[in-house]
């Protein structure tokens, strides 16, 4: 009889649930259940609709037990920086803002008050972002103090669904070092940091490294799912089980989580918060078993995505990998800007891009969508250096890991502009890692090089 643990991989416009098991040194897989997500305008915010969140998340699990295939745990995984606040009976205080919400414009400039953003940087080895948790923070001290006065409890999205399933009130490591508020040496809360900006120290509670049994489900909820299993925080950001999947025998891979966003990197045993990687804006974010992931944010595939949904119709992205790959168009535009991370309009954005700066203007899904994963290549190629400068390592390969591992036009881009093979796939590596974890948990798999060996053997790479 077969042992199951479950993925819950929610991400910016959907959610799935996936069961893992094991059979004969493989990993299987099997989507259980899938469910939208997506920003809503609640109360003049951005939010997330937790709550229905939370009970898509039931909903998967009730078809676990219909299947009669119940796992021995599950884990939640998410994006970062995005987190809930609770009151001293548990109750979430307000909304789950997003972090596209534009609460944090000017908010970097209140927190530089109290530090100056090469210190933050020396002291946390995250990189700048608008909205990360640190500057969310600012946002609510200076415009609704009242919430964070009112709360006992600030958990990271993924902890809030574990809490509400196991009753435990625990910060997952890797999740909370996107927030910029986590010392990289004691993998601790920098709570010298947290008193100098005015937050409330009795928020932040104790950070668990990934692979922690949180507990069991609630009474409640095992009679709604009509089931019991341990709650297990996995590597509860996103990115960080997508590397746990990176199908690598190296320790030190150069990889690209491929999807809504591009996050490219290699992991360290040690953080670099050098001035040389602040100036590179490159992040140390927490991996599984206290690694660094050491990578760079890039816009990714959340370009592609507004654009289909804007002009695309009824193409699918496969189709528009096609038409792009048609067009002649040399245009470039600098995907780290700004500029696209919340436009009205992202053609008219790409558009008004390269007008500014003097090149042809994309008309129409293929040439608008050509000019995206050209930059995208571009971007990673330059990216690729970079890190390679700071680390002093040469890279032969890239692991392209993520739904982008499909996108077989921007594979063929990317290998032509770093001039190294990449190889593609796994496409679920986020699932698979936030599984791979649950396993070791268990002692099913004996670490992370156990993990990425099971990864290798099961899945299929494609080289360009």
């Amino acid at each position: 009889m077969s042992t199951y643990y479950l993925a819950i991989d929610i991400g910016a416009s959907s959610g799935r649930h996936i069961l893992g098991s094991l059979k004969d040194g493989r990993m299987e897989l099997e989507e259980i259940h899938r469910f939208p997500n997506g920003m809503k305008e609640q109360g003049g915010e951005s939010v997330w609709d937790v709550d229905e969140l939370f009970a898509q998340i039931k909903i998967g699990m009730k078809k676990c037990r219909e299947a009669g295939k119940i796992p021995v745990s599950v884990g939640v995984d998410t994006w970062g920086v995005d987190f809930v606040l609770l009151d001293r009976e548990g109750n979430r205080i307000g909304n789950a803002t997003a972090y596209r919400d534009g609460r944090t414009k000017g908010m970097d400039k209140e927190v530089y008050k109290f530090i100056n953003e090469d210190s933050l940087y020396a002291r946390t080895g995250i990189q700048k972002q608008i909205f990360n948790t640190i500057y969310q923070l600012m946002a609510l001290k200076k415009r609704q103090g009242s919430r964070l006065e009112e709360a006992e409890t600030l958990l990271m999205m993924p902890d809030y669904f574990h809490y509400l399933l196991s009753g435990t009130a625990a910060t997952e490591y890797t999740n909370a070092t996107t927030g910029q508020l986590v010392n990289p040496d004691t993998k601790d809360w920098d709570f010298e940091l947290i008193d100098m900006l005015g937050y409330p120290r009795k928020i932040f509670r104790e950070i668990v490294a990934p692979g922690t049994v949180l507990g069991e489900l609630r009474k409640e909820v095992q009679e709604e799912v009509g089931f019991n299993c341990k709650v297990v925080a996995t590597a509860t950001h996103d990115t960080g089980s997508a590397v746990a999947a990176v199908p690598t025998d190296s320790d030190s891979p150069l990889y690209i989580s491929s999807g809504t966003w591009s996050l490219m990197g290699t992991e360290l045993a040690k953080a670099d918060c050098s001035s040389r990687s602040r100036e590179h804006n490159l992040t140390n974010e927490g991996g599984y078993n206290y690694r660094f992931r050491f990578l760079k944010n890039i816009m990714g595939l959340w370009m592609i995505q507004s654009v289909k949904r804007e002009i695309g119709g009824e193409l699918d992205f496969g189709e528009i990998c096609e038409l792009a790959e048609k067009c002649t168009i040399s245009s470039i535009v600098d995907c780290n800007d700004d500029r696209f991370l919340a436009p009205a309009n992202m053609t008219e954005e790409v558009q008004a891009a390269c007008r500014e700066s003097g090149q042809q203007v994309p008309q129409g899904i293929a040439e608008t969508a050509s000019v995206i994963y050209n930059s995208l290549a571009r971007c990673y190629a330059e990216t690729i250096k970079e890190i390679g400068t700071i680390t002093g390592q040469v890279y032969d390969k890239i692991h392209i890991v993520g739904g982008g591992a499909n996108a077989e036009y921007l594979n063929r881009l990317t290998a032509r502009e770093t001039g190294v093979p990449v190889y593609a796939g796994p496409t679920e590596a986020t699932a698979i890692g936030n599984l791979v974890v649950q396993m070791i948990s268990e002692g099913d798999l004996l670490d992370l090089k156990d993990g990425r060996a099971c990864v290798r053997r099961s899945f299929e790479i494609k080289k360009y």
